[in-house]
């Protein structure tokens, strides 16, 4: 078999995976709802908030982060439509999308991974991405917090439906994303990464966040658009695998490369890069808003 035909034939085998549990793992309706409210451009804060408010838990989920470090907001805000006002539609959208995906994808947990150390990893990976946003100047840095939160969801679909051959690509990468990513392109012709993206889409994520999802490993490799978010997501899961709060596996690498095409794309120096503060920064976030977004997933 050619290199092209074994290519093809694994987009194929990967293209049947997302198929195989595209009906687990749909966006629930509230998230068709209120995407299709801010997608018509006319709808307003208490219509939107009309539509959240219909699913009490998700509403009180929302409100009690929004009331959290995570935004560090000076007044209380007990209504979702003030949230909307005060916070912004995308940004508390992109919450509904992480509480959501939480709970949904959390239905493919399979026998090979630890759903907490999973989620504390794209938590940990989410906030910093979100952090670094701000930094840099990004629109609507929530986004990237979902970004960073969903990029290893790709993982469940493998861990669950090709748990053998996984078990055994655990084994050799023991414990270090990079060599894994590396064993599933190697052994299955397309990674977590690739799947991830394609998940991603199903949920009607934007095109760049898409991207960013499928290229987390190979910044470099994304399309011109999206290089931008592909280097925020790397650096992310980079340094979250640096840390001990958040480290893939549990298993921090303190010496995992960054690809230095992050550098050029973000304009940051890496002289000047306080990787720790970045980390810190992140690490009072997490406690407040894993006990809000993880509790019950």
């Amino acid at each position: 078999m050619t290199k092209h035909a074994t290519r093809d034939l694994a987009s194929d085998i990967a293209r049947s995976l997302v198929n195989d549990v595209s009906y687990l793992v749909s966006p629930p309706d509230i998230c068709v709802r209120v995407f299709d409210l801010i997608e018509s451009d006319t709808a307003s804060a208490d219509e939107i908030g009309e539509v959240i408010s219909s699913d009490p838990s998700l509403t009180a989920r929302l409100l009690r982060l929004v009331n959290s470090a995570y935004f560090n907001l000076a007044r209380k805000v007990d209504t979702v439509s003030r949230a909307v006002t005060l916070v912004g539609i995308r940004e508390l959208y992109s919450l509904i999308l992480a509480v959501s995906a939480i709970r949904t994808f959390s239905n493919l947990s399979g026998s090979l991974v630890n759903m907490d150390t999973f989620w504390r990893h794209g938590l940990f990976t989410g906030l910093i991405a979100r952090n670094l946003a701000r930094r840099v100047h990004v629109l609507h840095p929530e986004r990237l917090f979902v970004a960073g939160l969903l990029h290893d969801i790709g993982h469940l679909v493998l861990y669950t439906r090709l748990p053998e051959i996984m078990q055994q690509i655990l084994l050799v990468s023991g414990g270090d994303e990079g060599l894994q990513h590396q064993a599933e392109l190697s052994e299955l012709g397309f990674s977590h990464a690739d799947l991830g993206g394609a998940l991603a889409e199903t949920w009607k994520l934007p095109d760049a966040l898409c991207a960013a999802i499928s290229y987390h490993h190979l910044p470099g490799c994304a399309t011109e658009t999206a290089a931008f978010e592909a280097a925020l997501v790397h650096l992310a899961d980079v340094l979250a695998n640096r840390s001990q709060i958040g480290a893939f596996c549990e298993k921090p690498q303190p010496e995992e490369p960054i690809d230095p095409f992050v550098w050029e794309v973000l304009g940051l120096d890496p002289n000047d890069f306080d990787e720790e503060e970045i980390m810190g920064e992140a690490g009072i976030q997490f406690t407040d808003t894993a006990s809000l977004l993880l509790a019950h997933a």
